[in-house]
């Protein structure tokens, strides 16, 4: 099915028969797991589903040994059925999805996949095809830098995949070159970019909490946040205009770390009021891992939330383009 054919068909679909599609697409130990699984966890099971794509992988890593290109590479991936089961899951459709594990980095038996309300899509490739991206509504790409991000592959493979970092580093280099030809250029399909980093100007310490910028592309409705961002809160949040890597103008809303938790709690309230939901604040926002928190990943991710609420709900009066 073309692209445009695509969200032809998915306007024809009355909103409760289709689930809200959200891609987090980055390259390998960029977040997309950590930052997906809260927004599972806040909103339950029952409500967002979530998938990674990277199930799609031809080969086992066993098998891997022996070619001459990485999992970043889209020759080792099934990426036409990726599509195809993207596009029957945008519809509400069910798909019979394959499996690999990355413990063991083998390939295990395919499960039935049921979308819900919401469903998230993370992984290598959501947004390399044009058929893919026209299944999403809203699409997001982490961006950390490269030291952030090789810190963070580095103890992720040796604490949870059994690697040694020697092996770890050996393996970034080698998949460098696909990197950068094959998962950084989907960053210019994004409508959010997200990128958890040091604010430079304060000359921060490496063992220092990341803060967050958020890149609010006019390619999609975002959130009015005015009753949000103020001088109360601009410790926390604040809202500025700043150029893209095309040198066009966007919004950028920077989340610092370093600001009080007494003052970012009530940014993450403000925001988890709009929802309308009703419940508390859901402490599984910003969990990293069990006793380690991050309080600008908390509202990045009550940012999507809002985003797949608000279009859950088709309630275009409570967004502003661009902010």
């Amino acid at each position: 099915m073309c692209p445009k054919r695509v969200v032809i068909r998915r306007s024809e679909i009355s909103s409760g028969d289709r689930p809200v599609m959200l891609a987090v697409c980055g390259d390998s130990a960029s977040g997309k797991t950590t930052l997906t699984r809260g927004l599972v966890q806040a909103l339950g099971e029952e409500r967002l589903a979530s998938m990674c794509v990277d199930d799609y992988h031809r080969y086992d890593r066993e098998e891997r040994r022996a070619l001459p290109f990485t999992p970043l590479n889209p020759a080792c991936n099934y990426l036409g059925i990726m599509e195809q089961h993207l596009q029957l899951l945008a519809l509400g459709e069910p798909v019979l999805k394959p499996v690999y594990s990355h413990r063991h980095g083998t390939l295990e038996r395919p499960v039935l996949f049921q979308p819900r309300e919401c469903l998230v899509v993370e992984g290598l490739f959501p947004l390399y095809t044009p058929r893919s991206r026209a299944c999403f509504d809203l699409r997001v790409f982490l961006d950390p830098p490269e030291a952030v991000r090789r810190a963070w592959k580095v103890r992720r493979d040796t604490r949870d995949r059994g690697y040694t970092e020697e092996q770890v580093l050996a393996d970034l280099d080698k998949r460098e070159p696909e990197a950068a030809a094959f998962i950084r250029p989907q960053r210019r399909w994004a409508d959010i970019v997200v990128r958890f980093d040091h604010i430079e100007v304060r000359h921060e310490p490496e063992s220092s909490p990341l803060s967050a910028t958020v890149m609010l592309r006019p390619t999609a409705p975002h959130p009015d946040l005015t009753r949000v961002l103020n001088d109360d809160t601009r410790e926390t949040i604040h809202l500025k205009l700043t150029r893209d890597g095309d040198g066009k103008p966007v919004d950028a809303l920077h989340i610092h770390a370093y600001a009080s938790r007494e003052t970012t709690r009530r940014v993450e309230e403000a925001i988890w009021e709009e929802l309308g939901i009703g419940d508390d604040l859901p402490a599984c926002l910003g969990l990293i891992e069990p006793g380690l928190r991050s309080e600008p990943l908390a509202v990045v991710q009550l940012l999507l939330l809002y985003h797949l609420l608000l279009e859950r709900r088709g309630d275009e009066s409570l967004a502003d383009v661009g902010t």
